[in-house]
């Protein structure tokens, strides 16, 4: 199995995902051994809400937003925080291979979530991704801010050390919610135990998946369930299963993976509304800062959703870029100018810190 930079998962996920891709994805391999895909892209994906509510009052806004689906080459997975890139290759030398191995293959190409001074890699991997980017942007690249990566380091001794750091009302707040563990029966099973030959198990699984997918607020990339049935079968991945019920009935469960000596979440399901009820959020979140803890790892990696309340909850964020190819030159030109309306979450991440500087 090739040997990447930026990996902050085990390569087995990236092999189950090239096995088991989402819905309408078509996996595929550059020459490099990187992982890519072809798929069709809402380029209104990563719009801010309230600029994608105004373009839906113009004039035919169906219609037009139909014309803005493109068939996208993607370099990189829906499931690894940062584009894998393969060892032993120049930074100029990727570049090079990735566009001869596109060779217009589709209008949109896009190397996706490159890191940008990442804290989670090494100063060698924050090094060649900059001189990745350089050389993409010396071929008229478009480089676009990704999203938000929340992330905490294990720096505290317990929970309440943990929760000093939050303020008074926030504190009082989480410790309300937090009365609902009273009420759950949690337990952890790692990835390739025997129980997860259940097939009931595996489709109330599945089925919990579902829930949180339609809750979410974009929808590109819906993993089957044979995805989900391979990584949880897989002893090799290391991953950790959180399982939350109530009077032995599951209303939730979180997916997460040791590696590199973090605990990286990956995938949660959720029953509602007793999730919501039970104030699963909150209670998932604090358990796995106890596992962090407990097996002496140095960060909880949280993932790109919903970063205010993962901002609320004391997580730190780092950003992506996307480098972006578009065929058609004068589209090009035109995407160039308006590539500020797909950074949403740098968007909201600015304006936090001017509102904390002004205050």
């Amino acid at each position: 199995m090739p040997q990447y930079l930026n990996a902050l998962e085990p390569a087995g996920l990236l092999q189950h995902f090239a096995e088991h891709p989402p819905k309408d994805f078509l996996p595929r391999r550059s020459p490099e051994g990187g992982p890519s895909f072809l798929a069709r892209f809402d380029l209104l994906t990563t719009v801010d809400a309230e600029d994608l509510q105004q373009f839906m009052r113009l004039p035919c806004a169906r219609q037009l937003r139909r014309l803005l689906r493109w068939n996208t080459c993607f370099y990189g997975t829906t499931v690894s925080e940062y584009a894998p890139m393969p060892a032993g290759l120049s930074a100029e030398a990727l570049c090079t291979s990735i566009l001869k191995d596109w060779q217009r293959a589709s209008p949109l190409l896009i190397v996706k979530d490159v890191p940008e001074r990442s804290p989670l890699l090494s100063a060698e991997e924050n090094a060649f991704a900059d001189e990745f980017v350089a050389a993409c942007q010396a071929r008229d690249f478009i480089i676009v801010e990704g999203q938000a990566l929340a992330y905490l380091p294990i720096d505290f001794a317990s929970e309440e050390a943990w929760l000093a750091s939050l303020s008074s009302g926030r504190r009082r707040d989480i410790r309300r919610k937090l009365r609902a563990r009273a009420d759950l029966q949690i337990e952890v099973w790692p990835t390739g135990d025997a129980r997860f030959a259940d097939a009931a198990l595996l489709d109330e699984m599945y089925q919990r998946y579902l829930e949180v997918f339609a809750q979410s607020e974009i929808h590109f990339d819906c993993l089957d369930a044979g995805f989900f049935r391979a990584v949880l079968q897989d002893a090799a991945l290391k991953g950790q299963v959180f399982f939350y019920r109530v009077a032995g009935r599951m209303i939730g469960y979180n997916l997460c993976f040791e590696h590199r000596g973090m605990l990286i979440d990956k995938y949660i399901g959720l029953h509602y509304p007793d999730a919501r009820d039970y104030n699963l959020y909150f209670v998932s979140w604090l358990q796995n800062l106890a596992y962090a803890r407990e097996h002496g790892l140095s960060h909880y990696v949280a993932g790109w959703t919903d970063p205010q309340i993962k901002a609320y909850l004391g997580a730190r964020f780092t950003f992506t870029r996307h480098a972006v190819y578009v065929r058609n030159p004068l589209l090009r030109f035109v995407l160039r100018r308006l590539s500020g309306l797909f950074e949403s979450d740098r968007a909201w991440f600015d304006s936090v810190n001017d509102d904390a500087t002004r205050s």
